[in-house]
């Protein structure tokens, strides 16, 4: 717990990945804030250039960094493009965590993925679990990434006295996902499964695995939300996970996501595609007594995600 809270207004406020899922919904919560808002498209900063990166930094001087920026994908992308996921995502860390603290950022906020927890870690998953066993093998060389930038914010705050911190989101959903046919997360490929289904007035859809994996999944801005408020009261080494507390089959979500995008055929499963890890919820007591909870329920979620879909697959089309 910060011992004062920490002040936003007027601060310049760095949101890394801002065209991201993620760092969208941070900067929707952050103009409630009064900031000076500093962002750099990837063709104006690729963070995986150092040179660039320490540039940037030194002409800008953000006060405060959220890193939201990270190559990102479901089970299929982070399997396929191995090498990607672990070169891209410790060169994004590195980068940006160094440049922080040789600028005098005053703090930054390093957002995990709830995949650096063990693969059959006890649930719910404590912050604690960290590296006590073998992480699910189709998201590792991501997970392993995501474990350096946590170790490196950990490293800076023990070593220089970085007021530094890191988050581990669930599962999230929401305006701006990948609606990729192979790449995608599970939520956004079953919006675009059923939505594609009822156009075509398609009597079956087929959802990947067994459907008895749990996962809990967190509306974005909700986590925007947490991350703000973490921003102001949190000042530890110790991460936090940021979550609902709550899961759901993937055969009960596929259900919701059918209703709510208005698909009435059946639904089928494909046990040729792999599952990932058999059940992941984050274990939120630590975030609720820092005085946060999520709001969205699982139903409005969707249906805000659905509407999202939908208005961004009109603005491609045009």
């Amino acid at each position: 717990m910060a011992k004062t809270p920490f002040e936003l207004k007027g601060k310049t406020v760095f949101v890394a990945g801002h065209r991201g899922m993620v760092g969208a919904a941070l900067v929707r919560r952050l103009a409630q804030e009064g900031v000076e808002l500093l962002t750099a498209a990837h063709g104006e900063l690729d963070l995986r250039d150092q040179a660039a990166v320490f540039d940037w930094f030194a002409r800008k001087r953000p006060q405060v960094v959220f890193l939201a920026a990270a190559k990102v994908g479901g089970i299929v992308a982070n399997n396929t493009l191995r090498a990607e996921f672990i070169y891209d995502n410790i060169a994004i860390a590195a980068n940006a965590i160094h440049a922080a603290h040789l600028n005098g950022a005053e703090k930054l906020m390093f957002l995990g993925s709830s995949c650096i927890y063990p693969k059959l870690a006890a649930q719910p998953l404590r912050e604690d679990s960290m590296l006590t066993g073998p992480l699910e093998p189709t998201n590792e060389p991501y997970a392993i990434a995501k474990i350096a930038g946590i170790k490196m914010v950990e490293a800076y705050r023990s070593q220089y006295g970085s007021d530094f911190v890191s988050v581990m989101p669930t599962n999230l959903y929401g305006p701006g996902d990948n609606y990729h046919p192979e790449y995608s997360h599970v939520v956004a490929g079953l919006i675009r499964r059923f939505h594609e289904a009822k156009l075509a007035g398609a009597s079956d859809v087929v959802v990947w695995g067994t459907g008895t994996p749990r996962r809990e999944f967190l509306y974005v801005d909700d986590m925007a939300d947490a991350c703000v408020h973490l921003m102001k009261v949190y000042s530890d080494a110790e991460l936090i996970n940021i979550g609902t507390g709550e899961d759901i089959t993937i055969a009960e979500f596929a259900r919701v996501v059918a209703a709510v995008v208005g698909y009435a055929g059946a639904i089928g499963f494909d046990t040729s595609r792999p599952d990932g890890t058999p059940r992941k919820l984050l274990d939120v007591g630590r975030i609720d007594r820092l005085g946060w909870r999520a709001k969205t329920s699982l139903e409005d979620g969707i249906r805000l995600a659905y509407q999202a879909y939908l208005s961004e697959t009109r603005q491609a089309a045009e």
